[in-house]
């Protein structure tokens, strides 16, 4: 799979060169112990605020992703296995989207310490669903330790 920072510096550098769109500010990467299939590396993990300057859909946003996802080498075999990448659409402005292949606010996105601690590095007075990143995080058992997030699950975590 290759250096995940590395891999995350690349996907971000994808992002900025992606036709209409531009990378406003990107989070710390923080190192993040896997969720669900446990036995592989650990991950790199970072949230990025992106300038959608023309008018995607949050789908057709959805599309460009997993094509940069695609060309970096991503192929997608073993849910929650290993992957050279991994690109989540959480937010979209205000925008709340529903359909059987997009969901915004990503559905997981307050369960995971993964995503909103960078998060709260990046965009910490955010109000999603009424809570900024901190307040949703007080809500989760996890720690961090430097540039590691360590949270605690005791089951497979329901469907990507």
């Amino acid at each position: 799979m290759g250096d995940p920072v590395a891999n995350v510096h690349l996907a971000v550098k994808a992002l900025q060169n992606a036709p209409g769109l531009a990378v406003d500010a990107v989070s710390p990467i923080f190192r993040t112990e896997p969720q669900g299939m446990r036995d592989q590396d650990w991950f790199a993990n970072c949230v990025a605020r992106i300038a959608v300057r023309v008018p995607y859909s949050p789908e057709e946003l959805l599309d460009v992703l997993a094509d940069i996802e695609t060309r970096m080498g991503r192929v997608r075999t073993t849910h929650w296995g290993p992957r050279i990448i991994d690109i989540d659409l959480l937010l979209y402005g205000d925008v709340e989207w529903d359909s059987p292949r997009l969901q915004i606010p990503h559905p997981r996105m307050l369960e995971r310490a993964f995503v909103l601690v960078p998060l709260m590095h990046l965009a910490p007075e955010i109000s999603i669903r009424g809570l900024c990143p901190s307040q949703w995080l007080s809500r989760l058992p996890y720690r961090l330790e430097g540039d590691r997030i360590l949270q605690a699950t005791n089951a497979i975590p329901r469907g990507e």
